[in-house]
């Protein structure tokens, strides 16, 4: 009986730990953005008032970044009167405009300096960050990460939970 008790303990622990979010960044869920800065819009600059704000932390020459740009592109459209998508990148504007294997539809943004990056500790990308209308993440991590995927319904979902 003790060796069962043990062994379901362990399975639970193993089990548990196994389904924890992985992180490539410092964990800022729950708590206030830090601010976001930028050194040039390459876009107009969004109206972020009142809305959910999406920042896609990607680079050019990050194949799984240019993966998820067609997705951040059905977001912006599909949410576009909740929610503002941002694709932040610390390459030059050159490099970026250069940049022809996927079209970016949403607001695009570069910061050389890397600040919000260095704030948020990100070590790896792509990296993703939802933030509410009052400033508070409430969502952050890989958005291609299995089991944790950042989709339409989880979209959906934190904006109805704001709502309600």
């Amino acid at each position: 009986m003790k060796k069962i008790t043990l062994l379901s303990i362990c399975l639970f622990f193993m089990t548990s730990y196994a389904q924890q979010k992985k992180m490539w960044a410092k964990s800022f869920l729950n708590k206030k953005a830090p601010e976001l800065v930028v050194s040039k819009w390459l876009t107009d600059k969004p109206e972020t008032e009142g809305k959910f704000v999406l920042i896609d932390f990607w680079a050019t020459w990050c194949g799984p970044c240019v993966k998820g740009i067609p997705e951040m592109n059905s977001f912006y459209k599909e949410f576009a009167k909740e929610m503002v998508v941002i694709g932040l990148s610390n390459e030059s504007t050159a490099k970026i405009e250069r940049f022809n294997k996927a079209k970016i539809e949403y607001y695009s943004a570069i910061d050389r300096r890397a600040r919000l990056n260095r704030a948020l500790e990100i070590k790896g990308i792509p990296h993703c960050i939802i933030i509410d209308p009052n400033g508070i993440v409430v969502w952050e991590g890989w958005p291609q990460l299995k089991g944790f995927e950042l989709t339409s319904e989880v979209i959906q979902g934190l904006i109805d939970a704001y709502k309600a």
